[in-house]
């Protein structure tokens, strides 16, 4: 590490590759693809467009519901 941080140029190169390895891992991490997200988000817009969509009064109500599911 000590060569690393003397020397600007490969301190450079270690962030660049640590952010690298971050963002692979937080896809990892991920359930579904970013894909996979926007096609249900496509989905649910398209039902709430077919009067398909639920609204809740209060949280409560909301609560109820996802703990339902």
């Amino acid at each position: 590490m000590g060569v690393i941080a003397e020397d600007e140029a490969l301190l450079k190169r270690a962030v660049r590759y640590l952010k690298k390895l971050a963002a692979q891992k937080q896809e990892e991490d991920s359930q579904m693809t970013k894909e996979e997200f926007f096609a249900r988000v496509d989905e649910a817009k398209q039902e709430i467009a077919d009067g398909k969509g639920r609204s809740f009064t209060n949280i409560e109500e909301l609560d109820r519901h996802i703990r339902s599911l």
